[in-house]
């Protein structure tokens, strides 16, 4: 630290007054941690979360043929993902029993999440394919992305920064025990 406050780090270049927000954790995502080195049930982490333990698994519920996770690289606080245990990766593909039970599961999360932390507005959608956005495309997943009013503000788009308020183990935890029986 200077006399005047400001950080210094020699070849970081001139100062800006612009002020920082590290994201080291965002290099896990970037450098393709988690991702699976194929499309088969043995390297996908959607296969794997279920056979951790809750807490390490991030799972906030587990139904007979879906369940609730906390998304890894979550948009906001509380972003949501249904799976179905099985591994598949069309929504056509699902039975349905697995439709009904993706479709309540999301239903009963947006409840969850609003009881927990009021959220205002909901995000919910599935990525069907890479070409379409899916990080993870050999496996089904609908995201639930709660929102706020001016909650993401400019961070994503200037500062290409989500901000989390909550350690995920925590929200996990808090959504977990709001679940219903």
């Amino acid at each position: 630290m200077g006399d005047d406050d400001t950080h210094h780090q020699d070849g970081a270049g001139v100062p800006d007054e612009l002020e920082r927000l590290w994201t080291p954790h965002r290099m896990a995502y970037i450098r393709g941690q988690n991702k699976p080195a194929d499309s088969t049930a043995g390297e996908c982490p959607f296969c794997r979360m279920p056979t951790l333990t809750d807490e390490e698994g991030l799972v906030v519920h587990r139904g007979g043929t879906a369940f609730v996770v906390l998304n890894l690289y979550p948009y906001s606080p509380g972003h949501l993902m249904v799976c179905p245990f099985r591994h598949v990766a069309d929504y056509t593909e699902l039975t349905d029993e697995e439709t009904d039970e993706v479709a309540r599961l999301t239903q009963t999360a947006m409840r969850v999440i609003r009881e927990v932390s009021g959220a205002h507005g909901f995000n919910i959608g599935m990525n069907q394919g890479s070409v379409a956005g899916a990080g993870i495309a050999a496996h089904l997943h609908q995201h639930v992305v709660p929102r706020w009013a001016g909650d993401q503000n400019f961070m994503p788009i200037i500062g290409r920064t989500r901000t989390l308020p909550q350690l995920m183990s925590e929200t996990r935890s808090l959504l977990a025990s709001a679940w219903p029986a």
